[in-house]
């Protein structure tokens, strides 16, 4: 596995592992970041397997325009668009005021995320 892609794969867990830290927070949980980390988490995970496979992908966050890059090498994410619809809009939603999510929401979130990242990490030969 190529050095950059293991770069995106690290940030991308650590993403992962503020999401769900922020879902079980006891003492005032922070619901909003973990929606934002849980597209965030998805976000690199798309771009290191496009890393991986040599895909140009520019300076994009929308999940659904990764996703087309990717489908031509891995048909099978087709499956994970309605997902990455779901996760696309916490880039921004819940960033600024005007909008909060709540347990319900982020556990949502999270858990489209880590069934995502469980696809790629399958895709990439990742325990």
């Amino acid at each position: 596995m190529k050095t950059l892609t293991k770069e995106w794969i690290k940030k991308a867990d650590a993403d992962h592992t503020t999401a769900v830290r922020e879902l079980r927070a006891r003492r005032n949980p922070n619901y909003d970041a973990a929606c934002f980390h849980s597209q965030q988490c998805t976000e690199k995970y798309l771009k290191a397997t496009l890393q991986e496979k040599n895909i140009q992908f520019g300076k994009t966050h929308n999940l659904c325009s990764l996703l087309d890059l990717l489908v031509i090498d891995f048909p099978l994410f087709e499956t994970l668009r309605s997902s990455l619809i779901s996760l696309n809009s916490y880039a921004i939603d819940f960033r600024y005021p005007g909008e909060s999510a709540d347990k319900e929401l982020a556990s949502a979130a999270v858990k489209l995320c880590s069934m995502v990242r469980k696809e790629i990490r399958i895709a990439l030969r990742l325990k």
